[in-house]
């Protein structure tokens, strides 16, 4: 009788585990492919994953439909429009919906956040990818021209309170001109342009030498040239990803990225594991790197306090994976220390 009931207890067994084994924001196991991957090996996965290389469909079509997309990707509670670019007025959908302009405050248009130009102009998917295309003010928009996402002190032009700057880079590593949003949507920018270099990781070359780019001009080569590194990793340029990663560790995932990623899913197919897995890029490019990741299991770097100790210090630690410690340690790496992880540098 047991061993009848065995097999039945087995594929139990097994169906719980199926149905325990979910990743965040009910996307399931869709990132299933990239578990136990780490580093370079895990954003290849995630490229995989998230890049659809069916490259078809009518980009005419595509491009125009933006403006109904936008109507579900980026309202605000209240119904007007999310413009990460300024905050001088309220733009109404349709309404407002690009045209002539004179001004900040005009109209809002369709913005490449990562512009179009670096990638060869009206190229599919990534002319019309929704989750590196917003809704902002056209005249800011302008002023943002093709330059790079950067800090500055907005010594060429700042949008209305103050809201968006455009002038000389002032972090460390590059001091060309440089387009600074708030700080409220840093980290959201940040996320995008991870996204991008992961889900397109195989083009970045191409992007880099200027294979992919129809007449770009020479502001827009020069911000390749800063943004980008030419390889398919870490992708990004060395100050430009020190920059982002501080940017994403400053403005956490809100819940407008959450409700805009599961939007672009419901559109396009495809997600932002930048936004589904908050820290993420730690475990890509940071001190996160060489510990696996787990999809449905996920620990989020940013529980994860920075301590500094003295050698020789007694104190109940252990490592990652449980095994105890008689001191705490002085080499580099993750440790749990009287329940908490910490990060010895």
């Amino acid at each position: 009788m047991m061993r009848r009931l065995l097999p039945f207890a087995v594929l139990f067994i097994t169906m719980m585990e199926i149905v325990l084994a979910q990743g965040p924001n009910q996307s399931g196991t869709y990132y299933q492919a990239a578990d136990g991957k780490k580093g370079a090996e895990l954003k290849t996965a995630l490229c995989n994953v998230i890049y659809n290389r069916n490259e078809g469909g009518d980009l005419s079509t595509a491009y125009k439909a933006l403006w109904t997309h936008f109507k579900t990707t980026d309202a605000r509670p209240d119904g007007s429009v999310w413009d990460m670019y300024s905050n001088k007025r309220a733009f109404t959908f349709d309404v407002d919906q690009a045209g002539n302009y004179k001004q900040e405050g005009d109209v809002y248009n369709r913005e490449h956040s990562f512009p179009n130009s670096w990638f060869g102009g009206k190229v599919m998917p990534m002319y019309t990818d929704l989750h590196h295309m917003y809704p902002t003010d056209g005249f800011v928009n302008n002023k943002r021209d093709n330059h790079p996402f950067g800090e500055t002190n907005g010594d060429k032009y700042k949008s209305a309170n103050d809201f968006s700057k455009l002038g000389s880079c002032t972090f460390e590593g590059y001091s060309g001109i440089v387009f600074e949003p708030n700080d409220e949507y840093k980290g959201d920018f940040a996320r995008t342009y991870f996204y991008m270099v992961t889900c397109y990781e195989e083009k970045l070359p191409d992007w880099y030498n200027a294979y992919g780019v129809n007449n770009a001009s020479e502001t827009s080569r020069n911000a390749v040239l800063a943004t980008l590194d030419g390889n398919t990793y870490p992708g990004l340029s060395s100050w430009q990803l020190k920059l982002l990663m501080k940017w994403s560790k400053n403005d956490p995932v809100s819940e407008k990225e959450i409700n805009r990623n599961n939007a672009v899913y419901a559109i396009q197919n495809n997600r932002n594991p930048f936004v589904d897995y908050e820290g993420l890029e730690e475990y890509i490019w940071g001190v996160n790197k060489d510990v696996p990741f787990s999809y449905d299991n996920y620990e989020p770097i940013t529980s994860i306090s920075e301590v500094g100790f003295s050698a020789g210090v007694k104190s109940g630690c252990y490592t990652i994976d449980g095994r105890e410690l008689p001191y705490v340690p002085m080499a580099p790496g993750l440790y749990i220390l009287n329940g908490k992880k910490i990060l010895v540098k």
